[in-house]
């Protein structure tokens, strides 16, 4: 075989395994699965990790254990001292972008060396480490590497096999596929923060953590059980470690699919700023009580997840009518739709600052509203964004596609951490409706841009040759 005839792995499942999970291929269910696991093992460890560090980790007592932890404080406080707030919104907004930056050379590494199937479970692998490592204090920032590398090499592989299940024509199957697969993670990220959050609550933080290694072993199981099921997604060739160049058609598809990943940024800043100082507001802020005690404020990152999956079902549904009459919006326009659905989540907190209780609590219905409506924004945007990689990005860099989408989320993460940084020196209406102008700022560009860009990302005439 030459260069020139290089092969992908990626093929579609067999013929008598397309529709055996819910009218989609097999394969669908053993990564449904899996990622519901790792999710759960996720979102549990982040649901405590800001409240973590706030309460328990960076205190006297414990923060001069932590391995590197001065140096790292050093490093960060660039502009001047800070408060153990600030400096926990940094080390949360680096630590979920790494996260997010890493599946880049996870991507490549499947791509050119080790394939999907074998990258997805080296990082299964390396997250099981990180959840072990953080059960003790000592070990907090080998931990978070840990998890780092290990998301990079899952992530984005792991996303790009369940495009890789389906023909390139099949653009609305390939969709709901990747709709149901964001289900299945937001089950886990449901059931994670309750399991991770109550036993915390009970043992201590590191049960809680523990939890959350268990869980992930649970995932890496589940993936390795329905290899027979799963593409592989390597880039076979002979006589050449490197990928085949570009077309200038692939080239020009390449950036038009950058400058889409770019147009999500903005509402990766104000959504998952929920998730770190939603949650300190929520614990200092808002009323937790209940007749049977009150509820750890880490539950509440469960409420957009089950946002996201209660959105399934009737987003599913309406876009199959819009198609069937012509009327379902472009993929650009649905992400700016669910930019412009994260800017208003975010007011509800606004309105909720602004109507306290006669003892100066937030009512508890407006921190529900806000995530709830967070999780249906990002059902609307995220998993179109990858539905329109991998149906769009060229089969020689479509695991690197993959993984450079998650992008977004790093550059989004870090820009909430440092936003976040700035939270005790505002009012939180004014820290909240500086979140809602970030969502809203970001729908205003994507929907000014929809029509050029939907244009220039329609098939090419010689997009095959």
């Amino acid at each position: 075989m030459t260069s020139a005839e290089a092969t992908l792995d990626a093929l579609p499942a067999a013929v008598d395994d397309e529709h055996a999970f819910l009218g989609h291929p097999r394969g669908l269910a053993y990564l449904g699965f899996t990622e519901m696991w790792e999710r759960f093992s996720y979102y549990g460890m982040t649901a405590l990790l800001a409240l973590y560090m706030g309460q328990q980790l960076l205190l006297p007592g414990h923060a001069e254990h932590v391995l590197g932890l001065g140096g790292l404080r050093h490093a960060m406080e660039v502009r001047g001292p800070m408060s153990n707030q600030a400096f926990a919104s940094l080390v949360y907004g680096w630590y979920s972008g790494l996260v997010y930056f890493t599946p880049l050379f996870g991507g490549m590494i499947a791509d050119r060396w080790l394939g999907t199937r074998a990258t997805v479970v080296l990082g299964a692998l390396l997250m099981s480490a990180g959840h072990i490592a953080m059960s003790f204090d000592q070990s907090f920032l080998i931990a978070l590497a840990l998890l780092i590398v290990g998301s990079g090499c899952l992530k984005g592989n792991i996303s790009a096999q369940v495009g890789q299940l389906y023909p390139l024509d099949a653009e609305s199957r390939r969709t709901q596929g990747f709709t149901i697969f964001s289900a299945a993670i937001n089950i886990g990220a449901v059931a994670g923060p309750l399991a991770c959050g109550g036993v915390a609550a009970v043992y201590g933080w590191h049960a809680g953590f523990g939890l959350a290694a268990a869980l992930m072993i649970v995932a890496l199981i589940i993936y390795l059980s329905g290899q027979r099921h799963l593409p592989d997604g390597r880039v076979r060739r002979a006589n050449s470690p490197t990928l085949p160049p570009l077309t200038a058609i692939e080239r020009r598809r390449t950036w038009l699919l950058i400058g889409v990943i770019a147009l999500t940024v903005l509402p990766n800043v104000a959504y998952p700023m929920i998730w770190n100082i939603g949650i300190v507001w929520i614990d200092g802020h808002v009323s937790l009580a209940t007749p049977f005690g009150a509820v750890p404020a880490s539950w509440f990152n469960s409420v957009d997840a089950f946002g996201s999956i209660v959105a399934v079902p009737p987003l599913v549904a309406l876009w199959r009518w819009q198609a069937q009459r012509g009327l379902e919006p472009r993929a650009i326009a649905k992400i700016g739709i669910g930019s412009a659905m994260v800017g208003a989540s975010a007011l509800l907190l606004v309105v909720g600052c602004l109507l306290p209780d006669a003892a100066g609590k937030v009512s508890v219905i407006w921190a529900l509203l806000c995530y709830f409506g967070m999780g249906f924004a990002f059902i609307y945007y995220w998993p179109v964004l990858l539905a329109l990689i991998s149906e769009a990005a060229p089969p020689k860099v479509n695991s690197t596609m993959m993984g450079g989408a998650f992008l977004s989320l790093f550059v989004g993460s870090v820009l909430m951490g440092w936003v976040g940084s700035f939270y005790d020196t505002m009012s939180p209406a004014a820290f909240w409706t500086l979140d809602a102008a970030i969502g809203f700022a970001g729908a205003l560009i994507v929907l000014t841009l929809n029509r050029s860009i939907a244009r220039a990302l329609e098939p090419h005439p010689d997009a095959k040759a």
